[in-house]
């Protein structure tokens, strides 16, 4: 089912909007794409335009990015530390943008979407 990300027929004061047109399929939205650790799986989403975008579902390996070497290298990841976005996220091991994780070469901080890139890329802290 759809989420409608069009303005809302209600003011904050409780007042209504008169409608000056109907919804329209671009206002629609989606759940959100909650990626976890597990056997890798993406999915691959029709956007605006025909275009295409893919959704990492689960995976396992990242791409890790190392500030001191200026060197990427793919590393696996361990388990989820911490999530600015949502704290039970932790407990369900959760990944999007922001998040810490244990990976076999220490704690790395995502930096890309990968609901909405369908790539995880981090940088080793």
């Amino acid at each position: 089912m759809g989420r409608f990300q069009g303005r809302s027929s209600t003011k904050f004061t409780g007042g209504k909007y008169k409608n000056f047109r109907s919804k329209r399929r671009s206002e629609i939205g989606r759940e959100a794409t909650l990626t976890r650790i597990n056997n890798p799986q993406r999915k691959v989403l029709r956007i605006r335009g025909g275009n295409v975008k893919v959704a990492v579902l689960n995976d396992q390996v990242l791409n890790l990015y190392n500030p001191k070497e200026n060197k990427t290298v793919r590393a696996k990841i361990i388990t989820v530390k911490e999530n600015p976005a949502n704290p039970h996220y932790v407990q369900r091991n959760i990944m999007n943008r922001g998040t810490v994780v244990e990976t076999e070469a220490g704690l790395a901080k995502i930096t890309s979407r990968p609901g909405q890139d369908g790539v995880i890329n981090a940088v080793l802290l």
